[in-house]
Parts: C-alpha cells; sequence; structure tokens
C-alpha cells in the first residue's frame, strides 16, 4: 500500500520564475526607500533559508511592493488576477508573483505557491483576502492550508502607514511618509497528510486569526501607531477560499 500524499500533485504547475524576482529586487527597494520614509522591525524573525509563509495584513496597494522590496529575501507573492493585465501583468509575472482568482477554486495558483515552497523559497500571503482595515478580524483559510501542506513556518506580518485614514483603497501615503512593516516570531502548524478534512483547515486557520491579532496588537504598541480604519472605497469582498 503506497504512503499518504502530503500534498496535493502540483508538478504539473511549473513554479513562478525566480530569476527575475532577485534581479528586480534591489530597483524596487531602491524606488520605495527614496519615496517613503521605510522602517522595517524585527526581520530576524524571517529564516534566511528554507521555505517561509509570509502572512501580512491589508490596508493598501503600497502593501505588496513595500514587503516584495525590503524582505531580508526574495518574496513570491500570491496577487489578484486582476493585476495580470497589460504591461503591469508581463512585469508581474517577470518578477515572479504569481495570479489567484479570488472568486472560484484555483487550483494553478495553490499549485504555483506550493512549488515556490517546495523548493524553499519564501510566499508572501493576505489571508484577508482583499484591502480593507487591515485588522485581521476576518482571514480566508488558504494560509492555514499551504502550511499543513508544507510545514513551512508562517511568520506575520504587519504594514502601518501604506494607507492613510479614510483614503481611497487604491491611494499611496505622501511622498516621504514613514512607513512601518513589523515581523513576528514565526510559527508552525502540524504538517498533515492528505486527506486534510475542511475542519481541521478551519480550525488551523481559527488559531491563526487570533495569532495574527495578537501580532497586531504588538506592532501597533511597538511603532505608536494605529490601522487607518475602513477605506473611502473598499474592494469588494471576495469569495470563500477552496482549497483542492
Amino acid at each position: 500500500m503506497s504512503e499518504p500524499a502530503v500534498t496535493p500533485y502540483w508538478h504539473d504547475v511549473p513554479g513562478p520564475p525566480r530569476r527575475g524576482l532577485v534581479a528586480s529586487r534591489p530597483l524596487v527597494a531602491r524606488l520605495v526607500r527614496a519615496t517613503w520614509k521605510v522602517r522595517v522591525h524585527d526581520d530576524h524573525h524571517v529564516p534566511s533559508t528554507g521555505p517561509v509563509i509570509l502572512a501580512s495584513n491589508h490596508v493598501g496597494i503600497l502593501d505588496g511592493p513595500l514587503l516584495c522590496a525590503v524582505a531580508r529575501r526574495p518574496v513570491h507573492a500570491i496577487v489578484k488576477k486582476e493585476m495580470f493585465r497589460g504591461a503591469v501583468g508581463r512585469t508581474l509575472r517577470g518578477m515572479g508573483q504569481i495570479p489567484v482568482d479570488r472568486r472560484a477554486t484555483d487550483p494553478a495558483a495553490v499549485k504555483a505557491a506550493l512549488a515556490v515552497l517546495h523548493r524553499g523559497d519564501a510566499l508572501a500571503i493576505y489571508p484577508e483576502g482583499a484591502r480593507g482595515a487591515g485588522d485581521f478580524t476576518v482571514i480566508k483559510s488558504g494560509v492555514a492550508y499551504l502550511a499543513l501542506c508544507t510545514g513551512a513556518p508562517v511568520v506575520p506580518v504587519v504594514c502601518l502607514g501604506t494607507r492613510l485614514p479614510g483614503a481611497p483603497i487604491g491611494s499611496v501615503p505622501p511622498a516621504r511618509s514613514p512607513v512601518d512593516l513589523v515581523f513576528g516570531p514565526p510559527v508552525t502548524l502540524p504538517r498533515t497528510d492528505w486527506p486534510r478534512r475542511q475542519d481541521v483547515v478551519r480550525e488551523q486557520a481559527q488559531w491563526l486569526q487570533k495569532w495574527l491579532v495578537g501580532h497586531l496588537r504588538y506592532a501597533c504598541e511597538l511603532t505608536g501607531r494605529e490601522l487607518p480604519g475602513p477605506a473611502a472605497h473598499p474592494e469588494p469582498e471576495p469569495g470563500p477560499v477552496v482549497t483542492p
């Protein structure tokens, strides 16, 4: 009798390219740091090698470029598929980012994320599923699913200052404004063989949600900052995450 599969079959989907990500990071980092006053806290919590999931809150459009630019390692991020159009889409693909359909089952995105983790790279995911208040009140189950599949540690991340209070969801803060990125200690969920029951994934996602809220509280105390609150024009709520 064969051994139970730890992860779903993902080998038919190539992982996102790494070369463009590594090559573009210095330029993106210089642009971000030249435009805003970037303050990075506790990034020593990000393991220097091996697979890792960076689970970040999401308040504004700057969160993704900020995290991918200043993290201590190259980061492949899961990005809504609507961004992958025209020149922007080609650039994102060339930089190794992963498109995801947030409103339906997207096995290709899940498999691409698994490929990133299985080759020992870093993956960024926004558990809330959309830009908004950034308070981790509700998260999707994708981060728990990926952690259970791979055993990769999850590092909490909080972005503060990337959107002004009451500003539209697609806005960025004024030039030279301070923006803070706060990393927390990693946690590892017990790697779970197939089948991973939905109730197990939900239970672990609920635990992660409370843990992320705790890190958010710490980040606000550390920086003396608060979240910007609801956006003037929030993103539509994505559908539930359904994993293969």
